[in-house]
């Protein structure tokens, strides 16, 4: 299995938009071949830095499954309006890919 996430420093006072925005999307990356689950996830909040940490996880059966999507029209369509939210973050998405070991 492959783990892909984006990290994400959202600015303290945002996070509710934050949400909302991806409660709210238009996704389909259930009809994308190898794709398992979606989360997002919440972390601790850093007030001296002026952010909440959030990640967005996504599970594939494979990473050849997970770069495919990133080539896809569905990738384009979903990511079309992403920079229309740039000032809700402190700094850009930071993305973390993992394959799993088997046998562990």
């Amino acid at each position: 299995m492959y783990i892909a996430m984006n990290r994400f420093k959202v600015a303290v006072g945002r996070e509710a938009e934050f949400e909302s925005i991806w409660k709210n999307r238009s996704s389909s990356l259930h009809e994308m071949p190898g794709y398992i689950e979606f989360l997002l996830l919440r972390g601790k909040t850093f007030a001296e830095d002026g952010y909440t940490l959030f990640s967005s996880h996504t599970s594939w059966k494979t990473e050849e499954d997970f770069v495919n999507w990133t080539r896809s029209e569905n990738f384009r369509q979903a990511h079309k309006n992403a920079g229309a939210s740039r000032d809700l973050y402190v700094g850009p998405p930071v993305f973390e890919g993992f394959n799993t070991i088997e046998g562990v």
